[in-house]
Parts: C-alpha cells; structure tokens; sequence
C-alpha cells in the first residue's frame, strides 16, 4: 500500500512539472494567429431597385448599403508587432419593409488588409474587396438579377475595435450597366485567442 501512495505522489509531482512547464511555454510562445470576428453596417452607392408600397411611399436599394457579418483571422508579423494581416469571408444583406415579399440583395465579401498599430488601440487599414454572388432577389415581384463579381479598395480606422469604413466599387449587371457601390460605414470586430507579443 505504501508502495501505491508512493506511485501516486510520483506520478502527481511529474503531472504538475509538465503541466507547469507547458504552461510556461505557453505564456512565453503565444500564437501570432488569433480568430477574427466583424460585423458592419454600409452605406451608399447607386439605386438598384426601387420598391413601391401600396400607400404610395418608396424604397430604394442601393448598392453599396447592407449589414453584414464575417468571420476570419488575425496574423501578427512576427518582430514587428505593430503590423497584422487580416482575411475575413463574409456574408452581406438588405432588405425592404416590405411586409408580404422578402426582396433583398446579397454578397459574400472577401477582406484582405494590411493593418498598422499607430497607438495601443488605434489601428489603421487598407486592403482590397471582392464582393462574390452579388444577387438581387425580387421575391416574385419583379425580375431578379445577377451581377458580375467585384473588387476594390477598403480602408478602415478604428478605435479599440469600433472603426469607420469606406469602401470604392462598382457593380455591373448581365447588360454591363454600371451602378457605383461605394459605402461608407462603421465596423465592430474582436480578436480570439491569446495575443503574439
């Protein structure tokens, strides 16, 4: 029975020193990488579709407007802690008041973006979009549309993780009419995950 206690404190004091010493190069070796998650609110652009009601009011779509949500990740380059790497895949959407028809426009933005720390919480960013799947839906109500993938330059400040955006692109539909999809817009965005020194 000694015998037994003695294998037990043993095995209790080699458990502790490698979960110590795992924790030590934890703490000491963070990831650079961290889980990135943003929400957003656009607006602006051209009109794409006007919706008229039946007590005579109207809504229009434009282009660049919408909210969206994505998920992603946080490079921190390494020896150069001031300077990340961002990517997120996206999904966009706007809708109408309309209450008996769901008439929307949706886009799956891709953000990739060169971020610089210029104070602790201040963070400034330039990358590129592509909006994919750019699809208007008249719900039955009219004619739906597809349009052309798009791409163009986003930038971005922010504050402790609330930021405003601004966004230059340009939409073009299966006739090759132009409809501009500049936004302007505020972000929300958190990082996961223990943070690369």
């Amino acid at each position: 029975m000694n015998f037994l206690y003695r294998l037990i404190f043993v095995l209790f004091i080699v458990t502790t020193a490698l979960h110590s010493s795992t924790a030590q190069e934890v703490t000491t070796k963070p990831s650079p990488f961290r889980f990135l998650i943003s929400v957003a609110g656009e607006f602006g652009g051209d009109k794409i579709a006007v919706t008229h009601f039946t007590d005579g009011q109207t809504q229009s779509m434009p282009a660049g407007q919408g909210v969206s949500i994505a998920v992603g990740g946080q490079y921190q380059i390494p020896k150069a802690e001031k300077f990340l790497l961002r990517g997120t895949v996206g999904f966009k959407y706007i809708t109408t008041m309309a209450s008996n028809a769901n008439i929307r426009l949706t886009r799956v933005p891709v953000i990739f973006s060169a971020n610089y720390m210029a104070a602790k919480k201040l963070r400034l960013s330039a990358g590129l979009t592509s909006h994919q799947g750019i699809q208007f839906n008249a719900d039955g109500l009219g004619e739906d549309a597809k349009f052309k993938s798009a791409a163009g330059p986003i930038f971005e400040i922010a504050y402790h993780g609330i930021g405003l955006t601004y966004t230059a692109m340009t939409y073009k539909d299966s006739q090759n009419a132009s409809y501009s999809a500049n936004s302007i817009g505020v972000s929300l965005s958190t990082t996961i995950g223990k943070k690369g020194k």
